[in-house]
């Protein structure tokens, strides 16, 4: 090989060396960047809650103020630090005492983050890479194949990354920095809504905040049966909306 030919398959592998080195380094924000937690640390949300009345003919929006506060750490059944987090409701006039009414506990580590709620279910709500367009099977721990789990309409669901890194405004404040994750976003049959017929409803998304955690949430599962008449939800169907008002 001459000195010129010589060069050239120097440089361009030196180039390449160089490129995978670059591509080896490269790094994903980390997850605490976006559910950072500490104990002592509340965020306070606006809580809708739809719930169905006795007939079943609609869903009725109740509204509250809904505090959750991270009270202590723990260690769980696999020996991992454990943050236990409680969460209270009152009125939206705040006139009335909180009360509890429930205890989830997140677990966290540098590569998923799961939260266990106060239905035993565990999700696995973050993972990396944290970058958009990312899926992974989120309810993977929750029982949705059996003939009495009451959870079989969360099976399969593929949580995935969007809008990553994008700015949104909430409650009049900019928050310069989110990604939201979608849950499941379906309808079965799709199409839209007609008394006569049978439709089920599975909607969830979640929003973090860099630098806050979790700034909005929505969650809806709802059936329509028409048959028996008369036509009305099944008594499973629910839906929240949690949205971000105060960091005390």
């Amino acid at each position: 090989m001459n000195r010129f030919l010589k060069l050239i398959f120097t440089t361009g592998l030196m180039v390449l060396m160089g490129c995978a080195k670059q591509s080896a380094t490269v790094q994903f924000p980390a997850l605490s960047d976006y559910l950072p937690l500490q104990t002592g640390r509340v965020l306070v949300y606006r809580l809708d809650s739809s719930l169905i009345p006795l007939d079943g003919s609609d869903l009725v929006v109740k509204s509250y103020h809904a505090k959750d506060s991270i009270a202590d750490t723990i260690t769980d059944g696999m020996g991992r630090l454990t943050y236990r987090m409680y969460r209270f409701v009152t009125d939206t006039l705040e006139t009335q005492p909180w009360q509890n009414i429930g205890t989830f506990l997140i677990t966290a580590n540098a590569q998923t983050v799961e939260l266990l709620d106060d239905k035993n279910r565990r999700f696995v709500i973050l993972t990396q890479p944290l970058r958009d367009g990312f899926t992974w099977p989120g309810n993977a721990y929750i029982d949705t194949k059996s003939a009495t789990s009451p959870f079989q309409f969360m099976d399969g669901w593929r949580y995935q990354y969007t809008q990553f890194n994008q700015p949104i405004t909430l409650d009049d404040a900019l928050l310069d920095s989110t990604i939201t994750v979608l849950q499941r976003d379906e309808i079965s049959p799709p199409g839209p809504f007609e008394p006569q017929n049978y439709q089920q409803r599975n909607y969830a998304v979640e929003i973090y905040a860099k630098g806050i955690g979790l700034v909005y949430k929505e969650f809806l599962h709802s059936t329509w049966q028409p048959t028996p008449p008369p036509a009305k939800y099944d008594n499973d169907s629910y839906g929240i909306k949690l949205s971000l008002i105060a960091i005390r």
